[in-house]
């Protein structure tokens, strides 16, 4: 990978490898992936701070949803189990998978356990689905299954896959700071997007965001220490500033207005922890309406991970030649655990999150920065109003410019003459922003890999894991309309 256009930029270049310093390092392999501590810890504080508006959203999305008995999730209670699973699961994906990937509570599923779940259902039967779909995952790891279908993708497509994370990042980061937005449905036009809410970019928030961007952008230029981090909190800075003496509307700011809190002590409530029924739901809407939505939760989650390890590896530097990342296997299992406490604690199934790529753009290269981001997570738990003081606009340049250096250094490494892989990763990156999601941008690339390949007769050439899961995403594409949502 061209050195001149990756995320080690933003870093001072060292060693490839040193010999540990001491046994954390050698544990985790700091000094033997060219990081150090410094970096870690950077990197940790920057993929919190990137993903900290879980904590105010996902409560949102659940809270506002209600199950067959006409009952609401309480939103302190939601706060607390988003809190404590991302502070969980991201502590062990570090302890044992070793990887700078940071887990919490997936959008996308949260809003399938919303809307499609609960509605037929209790919550605890709603949340049980979630557990037998992490079970499931599990169980995928342990008979090798899971990580055949990762080994089987080829390595043109895992860059397609890493090059779409970067894009899919580069949307989130410009829709969750105002600097685009969907166009009302009443605007007559078919134009999906707009700049800004109106067409222009209009008022404080926005501005900080564009000048956080040309911060980290500037900073990333001069190899500055700490510079995605330090543009978070110099643009949070400004943000209490801007809020404190300007006449803002607070709502303009989104989920998190950059403001002190009153009391910035928050007492975690454990209510919603372990109110579960594995099987309840079954007998609410049937064997096969709740293995269909156990395969729902199942695919989104599987995939989204699959993509999300693909990236932050490939931009980490910790896969092999052949693309393939040494210990997935653990990785993977953590991730299956990950998806069941998910259920366990009622926060939805926790999945990996693409916000890591913010750490990595720090430099972050094990799972030592996990510590840092779990830390802060377990330090939320009494802190919940300063950890959500970081306004999404201060927060998102950190994926505008981890999302361009992902893109430059990926896309040299397809081979764009074949275009039996060429298109399958084409379609791939573009479909993970154009669909808003993860596992549809994986979906539509092994389908098209495997057709081209067919039509071309080189079916030889297709492993069969890659034959099974483009039958899988087929019928999963046709389950609406085989009625079967």
């Amino acid at each position: 990978m061209p050195t001149s256009a990756t995320v080690t930029d933003a870093v001072p270049e060292q060693p490839p490898s040193q010999p540990p310093r001491n046994a954390v390092d050698r544990y985790f392999k700091i000094s033997e992936r060219g990081s150090s501590f410094g970096q870690e810890i950077r990197g940790g504080f920057a993929t919190f701070f990137a993903m900290a508006y879980i904590i105010v959203l996902n409560p949102i999305i659940l809270g506002s949803a209600k199950d067959l008995y006409g009952h609401h999730l309480s939103n302190g209670q939601l706060v607390t189990a988003t809190v404590l699973t991302a502070a969980f699961t991201t502590l062990l994906m570090g302890v044992i998978g070793n990887i700078p990937v940071a887990l919490a509570a997936g959008l996308g599923v949260n809003t399938v356990v919303a809307l499609q779940l609960a509605p037929r259902m209790s919550w605890p039967d709603a949340m049980g689905m979630v557990v037998l779909a992490g079970f499931v995952v599990i169980l995928l790891v342990a008979t090798g299954l899971r990580e055949r279908v990762m080994t089987a993708v080829p390595l043109g497509l895992r860059k397609g896959i890493t090059i779409g994370i970067g894009l899919f990042i580069l949307l989130v980061g410009l829709v969750d700071s105002g600097f685009v937005s969907r166009m009302p449905d009443v605007a007559q036009t078919t134009v999906p997007l707009q700049l800004g809410n109106d067409g222009h970019l209009n008022g404080w928030p926005v501005l900080i965001f564009v000048l956080g961007v040309l911060l980290t952008l500037a900073l990333l230029v001069r190899k500055v220490r700490g510079a995605i981090l330090l543009s978070i909190v110099v643009m949070t800075v400004v943000a209490l500033i801007v809020n404190a003496v300007a006449d803002i509307d607070p709502s303009s700011w989104g989920l998190t207005v950059p403001k002190w809190p009153g009391n910035p002590v928050s007492t975690p409530d454990f209510g919603l922890v372990g109110q579960v029924s594995l099987f309840g739901g079954f007998g609410k809407v049937g064997v096969l309406t709740g293995v269909l939505f156990v395969f729902t939760v199942l695919l989104s989650v599987f995939f989204d991970a699959m993509g999300t390890i693909m990236g932050v590896g490939d931009e980490a530097r910790l896969t092999d030649k052949n693309g393939n990342l040494p210990g997935i296997n653990k990785i993977l299992f953590v991730d299956g655990i990950a998806v069941a406490a998910g259920g366990a604690s009622s926060a939805s199934a926790t999945t990996c999150f693409v916000e890591s790529t913010a750490g990595v753009g720090e430099g972050a290269r094990t799972g030592f920065s996990n510590l840092i981001t779990g830390g802060l997570f377990v330090v939320a738990l009494f802190l919940t109003p300063i950890a959500t003081m970081v306004p999404s606009q201060a927060a998102t340049p950190a994926l505008v410019a981890v999302g361009f250096l992902i893109l430059s250094g990926s896309i040299k490494q397809i081979d764009w003459s074949d275009f039996t892989i060429a298109i399958p990763a084409f379609l791939t990156m573009l479909l993970m922003p154009f669909t808003y999601s993860i596992t549809n941008g994986i979906g539509i690339g092994f389908i098209s890999f495997t057709v081209l390949r067919l039509a071309v007769g080189r079916w030889r050439e297709v492993p069969v894991a890659m034959y099974a899961v483009s039958v899988v995403f087929v019928f999963y594409y046709l389950m609406p309309a085989l009625g079967l949502t």
